[in-house]
Parts: structure tokens; sequence; C-alpha cells
């Protein structure tokens, strides 16, 4: 009788507790790179809860990153040509590569570090590569008779209204720099008012700005858009061909340019080990393919056959003054007139 009274009360005290403490990871990623139930499995198989946060562009990740040192979130995905920038700023911690056992899977040229720009500092990984693509053109093919060959075309009056371009300050410099015959990613002082002229008239000839894939989309599809620069790539291609439209894509004669987006951890992260677990199950064999599957763009651990050798493709590198760019950007996006640089 005592032997069961006690049991009573030891049940009693253990359902009187409050609920164990669950941790908690916090994501900051792109759209289609942590689908919910991808999230779940990880979720069950650590035991773990995810908080995903989804960002639309470079810019905006910065700002999330850089609001709190780091503090706010514990891993989130960015291209190599940015990831400097948060090496530069502390805001990420070099990766222990023994956690993340899968990067032996990845594709030769992912795995050796070294060869990468802006992943490593002074002998320390602080990314892992996760996916790529190009930046290319997607167009109607009702509206072309022949695949866009130029950049140039985004600006050509025979399609005003129904150009689709994306709303970040870093990459529309490039493009319009690209189309100008000079260089994307150095921008010389004699050349900033002519590129940002440039890209008033392409605020002119746009139907809009867009920030995220499914947004593009449904622009696309509901304005019957004739061309689109394509930020996201083949994942846009993919969505709007499933959508039903027919579009085909393009790799201008200047050449595309190309991001590979990179998986990181933050200065604040509250378990450094839990984030590199994340990255690690993101790199397994089943999650990559399904981000393929799924999204259409490209990752690391199987061989892309899609892009030609003779496509001209320009992988992203740190801009001349990337504050100069989205303050720039900032006024385009608003207004100014040309005068006004």
């Amino acid at each position: 009788m005592i032997f069961r009274l006690a049991l009573l009360v030891i049940v009693g005290l253990t359902l009187s507790l409050p609920g164990r403490a669950v941790e908690t990871l916090r994501v900051l990623t792109w759209p289609g790179y942590a689908d919910s139930d991808l999230v779940q499995a990880f979720e069950k198989k650590f035991d773990v809860r995810v908080v995903v946060s989804y960002v639309g562009s470079d810019d905006v990740l910065r700002q999330k990153i850089s609001a709190n040192r780091g503090g706010d979130f514990d891993v989130f995905a960015a291209n190599t040509a940015e990831m400097q920038h948060y090496i530069d700023q502390k805001l990420v911690v070099p990766l222990q590569l023994s956690n993340i056992p899968n990067t032996a899977n990845q594709l030769p040229r992912f795995r050796n570090s070294e060869s990468i720009p802006g992943i490593t500092r002074l002998g320390d990984v602080y990314a892992v590569p996760y996916t790529y693509s190009e930046m290319g053109l997607i167009f109607d093919r009702k509206q072309f008779k022949e695949a866009p060959t130029s950049l140039a075309a985004m600006w050509d009056p025979k399609y005003r209204g129904s150009v689709l371009a994306f709303d970040t300050s870093s990459h529309n410099f490039s493009i319009a720099s690209l189309v100008l015959a000079g260089e994307p990613f150095r921008i010389e002082d004699k050349n900033f008012r002519r590129v940002a002229n440039h890209l008033i008239a392409l605020r002119r000839n746009v139907l809009t700005f867009y920030t995220l894939p499914e947004e593009s989309v449904e622009l696309f599809r509901r304005h019957s858009v004739a061309l689109m620069f394509a930020n996201y790539g083949k994942q846009q291609l993919k969505l709007l061909r499933d959508a039903g439209v027919d579009v085909g894509y393009a790799i201008p004669v200047e050449g595309a340019l190309a991001w590979l987006d990179c998986w990181a951890v933050t200065r604040g992260a509250k378990n450094k080990n839990l984030a590199e677990r994340w990255i690690n199950y993101m790199l397994d064999n089943k999650v990559s393919s399904e981000l393929t599957r799924r999204q259409g763009l490209s990752n690391t651990i199987e061989a892309d056959t899609a892009t030609r050798e003779t496509d001209k493709i320009i992988w992203l590198q740190p801009v001349e003054d990337d504050k100069r760019r989205a303050a720039l950007w900032g006024r385009i996006i608003s207004g100014d007139l040309p005068g006004r640089f």
C-alpha cells in the first residue's frame, strides 16, 4: 500500500512539472530551401523545434543578420560573394567539418573549400556550399520568335511594361554595367552616373521589380509578361512550367551572373553543434535530391548536365561599394530623376 501511494505521488509530481523545454533552431533562408516536410523530419530526428524565416534579397538578409550581431538566428544561407561580408564583420564562426560528414559526398569542386572564393579565411572554413544557379532570362515563347540573346532586351521599348526585374541593388548595377560593356563588380567612379541612369531607364521599362520566386510567377501569368530577369534561375523556370506557362530560358551573350549559396553558422548561435547538424542534414543525398526535384536548382551532390560548356557564367564576387549601390538603388526605385545623380 505504501509503495502504491509513493508511486502515485511520484506520478503526480511528474505530471505537474512544466513541459520539457524543447531546443529551438532558428533558420534564415531562401524560399524552397527548407520545405515543411523536410523540416519536420529534422525535428523528429533530433527532437528539436525549427523556426524558419525567409528572405527575398541579399540586402534584407544583411539587415536581419546584422540587426543583433547574428543573435537572432543560428544558421542561414547566403551566396559566396555575400559571405565575405559576414566574415569581415565577424558575424559568422568557423565550422567544424567533422560535424558535417556529408561534405564527403559532395562533388570534388565543392569539397575543396580553398578553391571557392569567399568561404574560407586563414585556413578556417566558414560556409559549406549547398546549391547554385545562373541568373538567365526567362521569356514567353509566344512573344519571342527566337530566344533573346542579350540582357539589353530588358531595356527594349518593344517590351515596355512587359518586363520583370529583381528588386536588389548589387545585381542590378552589375547587369546594367554588363549591358554598357563594363565590369559587373568593379564599376569605376566615372561610370556610376551612367550606370545609374541606365537603371532609371530600366525602371521605366519594367512592369515592376519582384522579390520572391512565387511572386514572379504570379506576376508573369497575370500580366502576360514577355521577359524576366531570373534571379532564382532554374527554380523560377520550373515554377512557371509547372504552372503551365510556355517559357524558354536563355543565357545572354554578356554572360549570366551565377550564385553559389552556402550554409553558415552565426556568431550568435545558441547551439553550434545543432546548427552544424542542420547543415549536414541539408547535404543528405535525399534532401539535396529533393531540392533539385522540387525547385529545379542544382545541388552539390549530383552533377548538373543542363548547363552547356559554351554558356558564359560569371560567378558573383564582392562589389566595389555595396553601400553606395544600395543607397543609389533606393533612390532609383523611389523615382528620383536622372539629374539628381
